[in-house]
């Protein structure tokens, strides 16, 4: 299989540590062209250091943006409608889960607003570009944390009773809910989208947040997690291996089509959400 992705770049997102970084490697060693997205600077080059260790020749290029923030989004998405010759596939992986609201400069709870909202618009915005591959692939990294998620289309933006950990299992609920309202129409098109439960990583999962609460996590990792390499290793699946060729709508674990909880398997929400969605992106000018 090494090399059966010359000639096709990918854009990973969240590709400067973790499950990301890992995945932007290993697509790297499968010969494709891989643009690494995260949204600080240093860890970007040396994200790219690391690589080109580990993959002599590897062809890559490093995009700074903060995809909390749709103006980043819209920025990172003009820069490669403009400078890439093409794009095969997608892997939305930034993400983030914390435990204080916080609220962006445009207004948007945070979790929402990158786990979410970053996925929705970049992936909007870059669908044209899909379009043009002879086999586009969309990857949303999500999580098993969706089974107990509530979705409550009254108060997305968690204003009322915010708490990090229900927040964070509702955006995960989201991620699934968008894949399979974008495969719908993405239909008879040449362009597949699936979500996938990468496992409990052992990653710097949580940083960002208070002391006691990123020990919490490092302990419960260091007891429970399985490593990066392994939890990396269904988006790699999804966005590689021929086995997935054409298959759309679908939620991966262990690099298996699973069936998501029920709340996930709601067609009528994923409609909503999508049309709530829409209206959130379309009211910030860019």
């Amino acid at each position: 299989m090494t090399g059966h992705m010359q000639g096709q770049t990918v854009m990973v997102t969240g590709a400067t540590d973790g499950i990301g970084l890992v995945t932007a490697r290993e697509l790297a060693a499968l010969g494709a062209r891989v643009l690494l997205v995260g949204r600080n600077e240093q860890k970007g080059q040396r994200a790219l250091a690391d690589i080109w260790q580990a993959v002599k020749g590897a062809n890559l290029a490093f995009h700074r943006a903060d995809l909390s923030l749709m103006s980043e989004v819209r920025r990172l998405a003009h820069t490669i409608a403009e400078t890439e010759a093409q794009l095969d596939v997608l892997v939305n992986n930034a993400g983030g889960l914390f435990q204080h609201r916080q609220e962006t400069a445009e207004g948007f709870e945070r979790t929402f607003a990158l786990n979410h909202l970053n996925y929705f618009l970049l992936t909007n915005l870059l669908l044209t570009k899909l379009r043009e591959a002879q086999a586009g692939r969309i990857v949303n990294v999500a999580s098993r944390a969706h089974e107990g998620g509530r979705l409550d289309f009254d108060d997305l933006q968690s204003a009322r009773n915010y708490k990090g950990w229900p927040a964070y299992r509702a955006s995960k609920l989201v991620n699934i809910l968008f894949t399979r309202a974008l495969a719908k129409r993405l239909q008879g098109t040449s362009v597949t989208a699936n979500a996938l439960h990468p496992g409990f990583v052992r990653t710097a999962f949580g940083g960002g947040n208070p002391l006691v609460f990123r020990l919490a996590v490092r302990a419960a990792m260091m007891v429970l997690a399985i490593s990066v390499e392994e939890g990396a290793k269904t988006s790699i699946y999804l966005a590689s291996s021929p086995d997935v060729a054409g298959e759309s709508g679908g939620y991966y674990a262990k690099s298996r089509l699973t069936e998501p909880s029920a709340a996930a398997r709601d067609d009528a929400a994923a409609e909503r959400l999508w049309q709530v969605s829409e209206a959130m992106v379309a009211g910030l000018a860019g």
